[in-house]
C-alpha cells in the first residue's frame, strides 16, 4: 500500500533517525564488522547532512523496545521520514513493525553490515515489510544514503501537492 506523508504538517521536513539496541557501543563492540566511528560520529554527520538537504532531524538510540514505538507513535505527529536501524530488533520486534504501519511517512531502513553476507537469522527483517527501502553494507554512510532519499522523496511529494 502506497502511503502518503502528511504534507499540510509545518514538520513534514522533519526526520526521525532512530537506532536501536547496542548502536550506543558504536566504534566500540566489533568494530571488524562495524567500523570505528561512534554513534556521536554518526549524529554529526547525519545533522550536517540534514541541514544541508533542509531537513530537521531528532535523532535518538535505545536498547529498549519500548522506547522506540514510542519515538516511531511521536513521528506520526510531526515527521515526513523515520531512518531506522533496528538493531537485532529488525529480526525479533513486530511490535516495531506494527508502529512503523501506523506511520503514513517515509520509511528508510540502514544497517550498517550486509545482513545478508552475515548469520542466517539475520537474513529477516520484520521491518522491511514496511520500509519504502532498505540500505545495508554501506557502512555509516548508509545513514546519509537514507537521508538522502528521504529528501528526495519528500520534495517530489511537496511537488506534487
Amino acid at each position: 500500500m502506497q502511503r502518503i506523508p502528511n504534507w499540510s504538517s509545518p514538520m513534514s521536513s522533519l526526520v526521525y533517525v532512530l537506532n536501536g539496541p547496542n548502536l550506543n557501543l558504536l566504534g566500540k563492540r566489533q568494530p571488524e564488522i562495524y567500523g570505528r566511528e561512534t554513534m556521536a560520529d554518526v549524529e554529526r554527520d547525519c545533522r550536517a547532512l540534514a541541514a544541508e538537504l533542509g531537513l530537521e532531524i531528532r535523532f535518538h538510540q535505545s536498547n529498549r523496545e519500548y522506547e522506540l514505538i514510542d519515538w516511531i507513535h511521536e513521528a506520526r505527529e510531526t515527521a515526513g521520514g523515520i531512518v531506522i536501524n533496528p538493531g537485532a530488533f529488525t529480526h525479533t520486534s513486530v511490535a516495531i513493525l506494527d508502529a512503523l504501519n501506523a506511520f503514513d511517512g517515509t520509511v528508510i531502513e540502514v544497517h550498517i553490515s550486509n545482513v545478508h553476507k552475515r548469520e542466517e537469522f539475520r537474513h529477516h527483517s520484520f521491518v522491511s515489510k514496511r520500509a519504502d527501502g532498505v540500505m545495508a553494507g554501506f557502512g555509516t554512510q548508509g545513514y546519509q544514503l537514507a537521508l538522502r532519499r528521504v529528501a528526495r522523496l519528500l520534495d517530489e511529494g511537496k511537488a506534487g501537492h
